[in-house]
């Protein structure tokens, strides 16, 4: 039983029986201030603590601190955090259950029992990353996608099949189901936990973390949650506490509410932006204020959606009678809503009207009036468009791109044949039209909007242009429900948006090929094509090898993208086409009103329909129930398995103290980059490209390349990650100028070869290596192959002039040392050239966190901090990684 220091502990009713919880008020009446100023996040992280005071981990001196949080102070006081359970999705899922199946093994070599090694918290994992829209525009797309992606991904399935009977705390969501975060937000989210154990039940805030950046979608529920690496939740799962700082917490007013025609989509990219540059990194986002009285729960969870692209840890609404609505309505268990509302209205987490405003960090204020339709792109999401200004911002943005490559380029155009007709391409031709992702696909309300678009289009007598890949890819089989029960699957198909799959497609890299003919027609005319999609990351070589501009925008947008064709096309002043009479149809003219979506969706989307769907979540389609488990407590790896392999992390770890860690000398730089370097660019999740070392890697175990599948879907296979690692199509590595791809140079040669092949030569010279970059190294998604490539392919440390907290995190969790440049200094005002012969000191006289070591450059010498921020990070690194370290902490 927990330490109970603050008396808290106390039973509360209800009319299905007692629980036991940790009263928060039991902190005021000890004198510690007023709980119901606290930030509602801070709240839940406050009942965390106390629900977990063990007098190690959690100190009552910890609670205190944290009772009298500081809204001005900068974070510096360090607490354990327990999130009540962990969620995975199967791009992350597979290395996630590999790095537990490797651990049993190193585990029984200790002279401990395997069986040891299994999730402590509830763990759930949902299979949503692998479909691809290989197929697409007909009825039998969504059918020929499933048969491929169980072609493709029979050996991953198997293996999650695997963990599932073998780790007792593991439940997999079996593809086809839906996106993991509307998933979680329809029906794994609970809102307020009740466990059972020690004869009482034990009710608590339902926390998590996820291995997928936007697991803060289920902020807007009121469930404090965000994304983390895989290597971090690998640690959650096996029950060691999150070492966090006790965050600032900013506040953000809404007031008012969205004018008429304006979307979710439009809100949330403006949000994004205001965020972004208000700057929000590593802090929570709270919303409050009036304005959320007018915004609906899948409004809210659009805007917490983003979190990740505003730079923050999380963008939390508190629960209030909406909540409740939203839970009954998606068919939670009566008992289990009016656990929620006793509860949250008991420990003062439940917001009204009346309710005290929090006191926060700092805030700022949108007036959801002054919202307009919007989009963003072409490479980052927080580059907020009007769309009354997206013609210009695309000429604007061309221009940028097109810079060096001629005065006429911007005009060239290409004749091209397909199957669909003879048309023109050119610049900003959109060639990918995609309604997917999981910030917009939750959302009936844009769906709708996006159904009555096509119905309107289709009845005027207009098609999607021919060039378009159309693709509508829900987030769960509810929105296929409605949308029919509506009338509106018939217009979409109409239109070309048939049904690909229910799962995350276009958004993550997986929209599959182009018609090969267009793809001709791009490269030969060098032409900078466009995709539109109703998703939440657009960075570069994400979407398609083939387009070089994406834009986000709301799914009656893509629509309408779709039936322009280009992105060199105004809106208010060119026609969609003509009508039957010949007259111009504009967008206006078929553009829902408010009143049609609101009583639509009050027609067509059912509470039964959610009852329906989950009733069996997780039975899955034939071909999953009819896979062939592997049992047994360890995995019979497959030597031949160019999906699923034993990693190489715990090879040579011992029980004991590690060794201590010396200093870095001798080290060359394997890849300097510049600002906003993403995950995408360090580890992509799209297409292997033929003459990769990955494509070479596979061909030479007789893969074909239409069998090659992604990055992503083999993350079970270090072998492909490590070769992946730095291997994006727009890596732009200043040790190669002029280049674009995973090139380096090998020092002191100055010899041209990929990243990998360097890695491999340096190594065998045993050259420690480094990596220099920019600000924001590492935005994006919550990738742990991206510090687990950079560890393999022997990078010791990487030194940026900043972080994004899931990157930092995940390279602290592989024993690669993050390090960050003076305020004001940088590689290119230092005048490191990348060229230079390195050696960092400091390390082996003692780490701590924030401590100053000095970095020697042929001659050079400047300071870096060790963002190593707790002094549990400390531990994690000096043991190798954290898996290392909960490794021999159990150890027997």
């Amino acid at each position: 039983m927990a330490n109970d220091s603050f008396s808290s502990r106390h039973p509360l009713q209800l009319a299905e029986g007692r629980v036991t919880i940790f009263r928060l008020d039991a902190l005021s009446k000890a004198g510690l201030g007023e709980v119901e100023r606290l930030p509602y996040s801070i709240r839940v992280l406050l009942e965390n603590l106390l629900r977990h005071e063990d007098g190690v981990t959690v100190r009552p001196e910890d609670i205190e601190r944290a009772a009298r949080w500081d809204a001005a102070a900068a974070p510096k006081q360090e607490i354990g955090y327990r999130p009540a359970r962990v969620l995975l999705q199967d791009f992350t899922g597979v290395p996630a259950v590999a790095d537990l199946a490797a651990m049993r093994e190193a585990f029984a070599e200790m002279g401990g029992d395997p069986a040891r090694i299994d999730p402590l918290q509830p763990v759930d994992l949902v299979i949503d990353h692998s479909v691809q829209v290989d197929s697409y525009g007909s009825k039998r797309a969504f059918e020929d996608n499933v048969r491929l992606e169980f072609e493709r991904n029979a050996e991953r399935y198997l293996f999650l099949r695997w963990g599932q009977s073998a780790f007792r705390g593991l439940r997999v969501v079996p593809p086809g189901t839906g996106i993991v975060h509307q998933v979680n937000l329809e029906y794994l989210a609970s809102v307020v936990f009740a466990s059972k154990g020690d004869g009482e039940t034990l009710a608590y805030p339902d926390t998590l973390v996820g291995t997928d950046s936007h697991t803060t979608m289920v902020n807007g529920l009121g469930v404090l949650g965000w994304g983390v690496g895989g290597i971090e939740a690998e640690a959650a799962m096996l029950g060691q506490a999150i070492s966090m700082l006790l965050p600032q917490v900013v506040g953000c007013k809404l007031k008012g509410s969205l004018g008429e025609g304006v979307t979710a989509t439009d809100l949330v990219l403006t949000v994004t932006e205001m965020l972004r540059a208000r700057g929000v990194v590593g802090k929570f986002v709270e919303f409050y204020g009036e304005g959320l009285s007018e915004l609906s729960l899948p409004n809210r969870a659009t805007i917490a959606n983003m979190a990740p692209e505003y730079g923050a840890t999380c963008g939390f609404f508190p629960v209030d009678d909406e909540t409740l609505d939203y839970l009954r309505f998606t068919g939670r268990d009566p008992g289990q809503i009016d656990l929620v509302e006793r509860y949250c209205k008991e420990q003062a987490l439940f917001r009204t009207a009346q309710s005290l405003t929090p006191r926060f960090s700092e805030t700022l204020e949108l007036d959801l009036g002054d919202v307009e339709s919007s989009l963003a792109g072409p490479r980052r999401p927080q580059d907020r468009i009007l769309l009354r200004r997206a013609k210009a911002a695309w000429s604007a943005a061309a221009t940028e791109m097109l810079s060096g490559e001629g005065p006429d380029a911007p005009h060239a155009s290409v004749e091209t044949v397909t199957e669909r007709g003879a048309f023109t391409l050119r610049h900003g031709s959109v060639v990918i039209a995609a309604i997917t992702s999981c910030t917009n696909t939750s959302n009936p309300a844009v769906l709708i909007a996006a159904g009555l678009v096509a119905r309107k289009a289709s009845e005027r007598g207009l098609r999607s242009k021919p060039w378009v890949k159309t693709s509508f890819a829900p987030g769960s089989q509810v929105v296929s429900d409605y949308l029919t029960e509506a009338g509106l699957m018939e217009p979409l198909q109409m239109l070309g948006f048939h049904l690909v799959g229910f799962g995350c497609t276009t958004c993550i890299g997986n929209s599959g090929p182009l018609d090969a003919a267009i793809v001709e027609g791009i490269r030969s005319g060098n032409l900078i094509a466009a995709a539109v999609l109703s998703g939440n990351r657009n960075f570069e070589g994400r979407i398609n090898p083939a387009v070089r501009a994406n834009y986000l925008a709301s799914p009656p947008l893509v629509v309408a993208y779709a039936l322009a064709g280009h992105m060199d096309f105004d809106f208010e002043q060119d026609p969609l086409g003509s009508g039957s009479r010949g007259e111009p149809i504009f967008l206006r003219d078929i553009w829902p009103s408010e009143r049609e979506i609101r009583e639509t969706m009050r027609c067509a989307v059912k509470s039964e329909m959610f009852k329906r769907r989950y009733a069996n979540v997780f039975e899955g389609p034939e071909q999953w129930r009819e896979l062939a488990v592997p049992t047994g407590s360890t995995y019979a790896w497959d030597q031949r398995s160019t999906y699923a392999r034993k990693p190489p992390f715990f090879e040579n770890v011992t029980r004991g103290q590690p060794a201590p860690p010396s200093d870095v000398a001798g080290a060359r730089v394997l890849v300097m980059v510049g600002d906003t370097t993403t995950t995408d660019h360090i580890s992509p999740a799209g297409g292997i490209a033929l003459g990769s070392p990955a494509a070479e890697y596979l061909q030479e175990r007789g893969v074909r390349p239409r069998d090659f599948n992604s990055y992503g879907s083999r993350r079970g296979n270090h072998e492909i990650m490590v070769r992946g690692t730095f291997a994006n199509i727009r890596l732009r590595n200043e040790l190669a100028p002029g280049s674009e791809g995973g090139v380096t140079r090998l020092f002191p040669e100055g010899e041209h070869m990929s990243v990998y092949e360097a890695s491999v030569r340096y190594q065998a010279r045993r050259v420690p290596l480094l990596v220099l970059a920019g600000k924001e190294y590492g935005t994006g998604s919550s990738r742990d192959w991206a510090a687990k490539g950079t560890k393999l392919l022997g990078v010791r440390a990487v030194i940026a002039e900043s972080y994004e907290r899931i990157h930092r995190s995940n390279l602290i969790g592989m024993g690669v040392l993050p390090l960050e440049f003076d305020s004001g200094q940088s590689r290119m005002s230092l005048g490191l050239s990348g060229e230079e012969l390195y050696s960092i000191e400091g390390i082996a006289s003692g780490l701590r966190p924030g401590c100053v070591l000095t970095v020697k450059a042929d001659g050079r010498q400047f300071q870096v901090t060790a963002r190593l921020d707790t002094p549990r990070e400390v531990e994690y690194y000096l043991h190798g990684g954290i898996l290392e370290y909960v490794l021999r902490q159990l150890a027997p």
